[in-house]
């Protein structure tokens, strides 16, 4: 019990805590629903006397006032993928974005390319040997703060406690907050037909004894909740949300076929409410790692039958695919998408899944494009694409040629865009004009 005097001694104030930034730091936020938001309060209450403070994060929630403009010349964002708290700011200038697979943030910090001085951090109060565990959020934080100068933790009792690579030990720590306030929580959006459409389309590529990966939002808690008749589903993926706790509850979910860590449902981080922080806590069959090793292709790929499920802003008719960008305005990130749709791609059985809705700005835009918006960039090539669903079915691309791809991706398109693809095939000699469509 010699960690409970060393508990003790690094016991302080946020006001104090935040004492050790200093003007031209890199100051990395655990993101998600881990924010350390006293933390990071303190941090902006000393702004009068700080200056150039890069501030690192991905997707954040709750405070991320730093980059408002009130902080310019304090505090500069950096985000590894943006979120609507700080996509403004990004847009506008007054805040950065990091193009970056999310398997490969975590060298930047291991190799040294990115300093990192200070992590603010939100932890479980310590068991009996002085661990606490990142809980809901492992990601990039443990790797963050295994490579910082100086790591200051929130210690909250509604943070959980959760299983795998996932604790500092009290060693680790430089400074600790004590605190008790409710974690930020993401609240699931009911699909609307389309999205159960597509859901259902998904759902039928998806086999028993299928090992998961879905992203966030309606999309995938509607595949989730179209699987309560298959049998054996395991998770190996980046995050997950509320959707995945009937399927555990029912026995769908249960890991008992993955070639990669059975009976385990493995992932980075979770982004829910608080029932899913409960249901998480101390529960063994979860088992979180940071994501260099959870968005490793090569890690994925051992999974078989591994499903990656991914959206997208808009697919072209050849099956380049912009995830990050609207145009030239930055909307989300990489994530973990390519990760994923090549992990998936090298596994046995895998099949890797973009799915999204066939138009956008009630049915004015089709987000089957004939091009990417100017300035979009590309998150997934063409040649990593696979399956591509809509609510109007599903266009395989793998080893397809340009006519076939246009072809199948006309099908999927929203009937009233249809004949303007076909037109623009024809004009781009992908398709000739005499062919019919089938």
């Amino acid at each position: 019990m010699n960690w409970l005097a060393e508990y003790e001694s690094k016991r302080t104030t946020a006001e104090i805590a935040v004492r050790a930034i200093r003007s031209g730091d890199s100051v990395y936020i655990h993101p998600g629903c881990a924010n350390p938001e006293t933390l990071v309060r303190a941090m902006l209450a000393r702004a009068p006397e700080l200056s150039n403070v890069e501030v690192l994060h991905l997707l954040t929630f709750g405070c991320t006032d730093f980059v408002n403009p009130e902080y310019e010349g304090s505090f500069r964002g950096n985000a590894f993928f943006t979120g609507g708290n700080v996509r403004r700011a990004i847009n506008e200038g007054r805040a950065d974005y990091v193009p970056i697979f999310l398997h490969e943030i975590e060298n930047l910090f291991s190799s040294g390319e990115h300093r990192i001085d200070v992590v603010l951090c939100q932890v479980s109060p310590p068991d009996k040997y002085g661990c606490m565990s990142l809980g809901v959020g492992v990601d990039c934080t443990l790797t963050a703060a295994r490579h910082a100068k100086h790591v200051i933790a929130e210690v909250n009792p509604r943070m959980p406690r959760t299983f795998g690579d996932s604790f500092l030990h009290i060693e680790d720590i430089d400074a600790i907050v004590e605190v008790d306030h409710a974690l930020p929580e993401l609240n699931p959006e009911p699909a609307d037909e389309v999205q159960k459409q597509i859901a259902e389309h998904v759902s039928g590529l998806i086999p028993d004894g299928a090992t998961l990966q879905m992203g966030i939002g309606a999309i995938p808690d509607a595949v989730l909740a179209g699987l309560v008749s298959h049998r054996n589903l395991g998770i190996h993926t980046e995050m997950f949300s509320d959707g995945v706790i009937p399927l555990i509850e029912s026995g769908v979910l249960n890991g008992a076929h993955k070639t990669l860590k059975p009976g385990k449902l493995v992932a980075g981080f979770v982004l829910g409410t608080r029932r899913l922080f409960d249901f998480i806590n101390d529960n063994p069959i979860f088992e979180f790692h940071p994501i260099r090793y959870v968005n490793d292709p090569f890690v994925i790929a051992q999974n078989d039958k591994m499903i990656a499920i991914n959206s997208a802003i808009e697919v072209t008719l050849t099956g380049q695919v912009s995830s990050d960008s609207i145009g030239t305005r930055v909307y989300s990130g990489f994530g973990g998408q390519v990760d994923f749709i090549r992990g998936a791609a090298r596994s046995r059985g895998g099949k890797p899944i973009i799915a999204l809705p066939s138009t956008a700005k009630n049915d004015t835009v089709s987000r089957i494009s004939t091009l990417l918006t100017p300035g979009a960039g590309v998150v997934t090539s063409r040649a990593d694409v696979h399956y591509v669903v809509t609510e109007y079915g599903v266009a395989y691309l793998h080893g397809k040629n340009l006519r076939q791809r246009a072809e199948a991706m006309i099908q999927i398109a929203h009937p009233k865009f249809r004949d303007e693809l076909y037109e623009f095939a024809c004009r781009e000699h992908h398709l000739e004009s005499r062919h019919v469509l089938v």
